[in-house]
């Protein structure tokens, strides 16, 4: 599924380019908001979950009677695959 993140932030440097201009200061501090977005949507975001997968498995793997052998498994799908953040970019900007 592609990021709604992204499709936002895109959506709105694409439109403050078109009304303001893609020349003008305006355009150019949603433009890094788009990048800091699709960034964090990419790296942080999906090593996260990628971290949680494997914590998640060792934690199933611990014996019963293990203090943590209880615990609610971490939230896995966190961030997007590098694809589904350049799809929704070029949608808006070919």
């Amino acid at each position: 599924m592609p990021s709604s993140h992204s499709a936002t932030v895109t959506a709105l440097a694409a439109a403050i380019g078109f009304q303001e201009g893609f020349g003008g200061s305006i355009f150019a501090i949603s433009l890094i908001l788009a990048c800091v977005v699709m960034y964090d949507a990419t790296g942080v975001r999906l090593h996260a979950g990628r971290q949680a997968e494997v914590l998640n498995q060792i934690v199933y793997e611990l014996p019963a009677e293990h203090p943590l052998a209880e615990i609610r498994p971490l939230r896995e799908l966190l961030g997007h695959t590098p694809p589904q953040v350049r799809r929704i970019a070029l949608d808006y900007f070919p």
